[in-house]
């Protein structure tokens, strides 16, 4: 399964931004699928996923309650809704994939088969 990301740009601090994460090649549905992100010099690190049905998700502590994860499989795409967002977000974006049962969404961006390209997030303060 090939994973296009879109939607990242620059916003002010306190804006939203929703990325998506489209896939292309073989469908989405059968997939567990999570958001990690890198800042210049640091780890990546988890951000949210959501299992193939979507009814599980998880979040870092870092964005819980600002961020939300979903799924539209019909349309082969997840996304990741991110509100009142602050400079300490500012990263590249990254989704990613992995074939799993019914309510299982890794939490370590590791676990993850097939990735998307980056899209870069940008808040300004």
């Amino acid at each position: 399964v090939q994973l296009q990301a879109s939607g990242g740009g620059l916003v002010q601090d306190g804006g939203s931004l929703r990325l998506s994460c489209a896939a292309s090649g073989r469908t989405l549905s059968g997939c567990a699928v999570g958001w990690s992100r890198q800042a210049p010099g640091t780890e990546r690190e988890f951000v949210a996923a959501i299992s193939r049905g979507g009814r599980s998700t998880a979040y870092a502590d870092s964005v819980k309650g600002r961020f939300t994860i979903s799924r539209d499989n019909a349309k082969n795409t997840v996304y990741l809704h991110m509100n009142s967002l602050k400079p300490e977000d500012t990263a590249d974006y990254y989704c990613a994939a992995k074939y799993t049962i019914a309510g299982v969404r890794p939490i370590r961006w590791n676990e993850y088969d097939y990735w998307g390209q980056g899209t870069q997030v940008t808040v300004s303060s």
